[in-house]
């Protein structure tokens, strides 16, 4: 039989056998406690680690510098814009530079993404244009006027990201100069724009990214108001979610799990400047709005940084095997997290 003495009755006894009794039961464990594992049989929590030597950038690149976008194609090869000498990048999930182009096309490369057919779109700010182009860099379609600014159906304000239908129907966030999001047909015609600035639902303080689920609803990032906006394809508000995350980077994957990457909410501007972010997360939700994963990693310091921190998180995206890359601006680099499930494993070419 075990006894187990409470502090109550340890009060009320008296002698040195019953105080010793109530030491020992609170310095170690009791009644067969220490022979009962502390951790569960199968694993419940996912955890990542970097990979620090991926990738292997080759020196001819030239310096580096922020990458603001990432995406992983059907055949796990991973793409990131980066605002330095040659803005596009191929990487094998070993890290093996695949391919590279864009020297001199771009002003300053935001997101990028694919369409059902494997071609590549770019959204570039400072030329105020979304555009098209194979997988080895020939352009095939350019939506908006580069280097001309406006908000009507011809011209951009500086736009951020485009999502693209299995259809071929075209979304794009206008979202540093103008407030909407303007959708095209596949043949880049242009068929409607909604949002304008402020705080309602439907409404845009800055739409960052935007995707499209496996149903037609698209999901936007409206990242300075901390809130993920829905809406159909006709540009009727669904639903938003909010004071979760300030969202920066958005990922669907093919089972509509939405990856956003970003930071803790905030206030985006504060007594006159804006506070870095307070922290750097992921989050995985449901289509329904629940959050089923969050996992964070440590602020960098500028000029700082080491593997596995970001500063200033931006861009996220998922391999066919659930490994994480986190794409970083002040860090000025891309990086891999191996989802530990597979980091014993050896990477494919």
């Amino acid at each position: 039989m075990c006894v187990l003495a409470s502090r109550s009755t340890a009060g009320q006894c008296e002698g040195p056998f019953v105080r010793m009794l109530f030491a020992l039961a609170l310095a170690a464990p009791a009644c067969g406690w220490a022979a009962a594992p502390n951790t569960p049989p199968q694993p419940t929590v996912v955890e990542y680690v970097v990979d620090p030597a991926w990738p292997q950038r080759p020196a001819e690149l030239g310096p580096r510098a922020a990458v603001p976008g990432v995406a992983v194609d059907q055949d796990d090869r991973i793409w990131c814009v980066e605002r330095g000498e040659v803005p596009v990048q191929v990487y094998s999930t070993a890290g093996k530079l695949v391919r590279s182009w864009g020297r001199g096309r771009f002003g300053a490369p935001h997101s990028i993404r694919f369409d059902s057919r494997g071609n590549v779109w770019i959204s570039d700010f400072k030329r105020h244009v979304v555009q098209k182009f194979t997988p080895d860099g020939e352009l095939l379609l350019t939506l908006g006027v580069p280097d001309k600014a406006g908000e009507d159906e011809t011209h951009f304000n500086m736009p951020t990201d485009m999502a693209i239908t299995p259809a071929g129907d075209v979304f794009v966030s206008d979202g540093y100069g103008n407030r909407r999001v303007v959708r095209f047909d596949p043949q880049g015609k242009f068929v409607k724009a909604w949002g304008q600035y402020g705080g309602g639902p439907g409404d845009f303080c800055l739409p960052h990214q935007i995707v499209v689920d496996s149903r037609g609803v698209l999901y936007v990032a409206d990242r300075n108001s901390g809130r993920i906006q829905l809406f159909d394809q006709e540009g009727k508000f669904l639903d938003q979610w909010t004071n979760l995350i300030m969202p920066w980077g958005l990922w669907i994957s093919r089972q509509d799990e939405l990856w956003v990457c970003g930071s803790s909410p905030q206030w985006w501007q504060k007594d006159g400047g804006y506070p870095p972010p307070k922290d750097q997360m992921f989050m995985r939700f449901s289509t329904d709005g629940k959050l089923r994963q969050l996992w964070t990693v440590p602020n960098g310091v500028d000029g700082q940084e080491q593997p596995g921190e970001c500063n200033w998180l931006h861009g996220v995206a998922l391999d066919s095997q659930g490994n994480l890359y986190a794409s970083d601006i002040n860090g000025k680099r891309l990086q891999k997290f191996v989802r530990i499930a597979t980091a014993e494993q050896s990477s494919a070419p």
